[in-house]
């Protein structure tokens, strides 16, 4: 049987990580391949379910790994251990503070996030060439309670995020 979406159902912790690792390496490929550059990524990362079942399961493993958050509602949670990648090809070890786990979107086919900084003035100044259609692969979506960034591609299933502070 062909899987719908490459990961999911996700039904281990090793297959988690293996989510983890290919998010990481597709969001550092939207960054250099929008922006000619690698970013600094924030310490963020993002796994998004496609199955209720799974989406429990996944909840399961994230209170395993991560302390409960002294704010309730706080979308990333802080993991016991960090999550580190190795660097590969040019893209940066990177280490991973805080783990989110997305409810299922019947609209979002995507693996996952991961959010990267930028300065103010470097962060306005983009901003200004993807209003003016000079930055391919970046979008400003219109979110409720965060100024960001879209990184996308379509032939990616994954999305990074960009902003000018840290979206916890």
């Amino acid at each position: 049987m062909d899987r719908l979406y490459r990961f999911s159902p996700i039904k281990t912790k090793a297959e988690l990580l293996k989510a983890i690792e290919h998010i990481n390496y597709g969001c550092y490929a939207l960054c250099k391949n929008s922006l000619g550059k690698i970013l600094p990524a924030s310490g963020n990362i993002g796994v998004f379910c496609h199955y209720d079942d799974e989406y429990e399961r996944l909840l399961k493993f994230q209170k395993e790994l991560t302390n409960l958050p002294q704010n309730p509602t706080q979308k990333y949670l802080p993991l016991k251990k960090p999550i580190i990648i190795p660097g590969l090809g040019g893209i940066p070890e990177t280490l991973y503070t805080h783990l989110y786990i997305r409810k299922p979107d019947p609209y979002r086919s995507h693996v996952g996030d991961t959010d990267f900084e930028m300065s103010v003035k470097d962060y306005e100044e983009l901003k200004e060439k993807i209003a003016d259609g000079k930055i391919k692969g970046a979008r400003n979506p219109s979110h409720p309670t965060h100024d960001m960034v879209e990184l996308f591609d379509p032939d990616s299933d994954v999305l990074g995020y960009i902003s000018d502070h840290q979206l916890l």
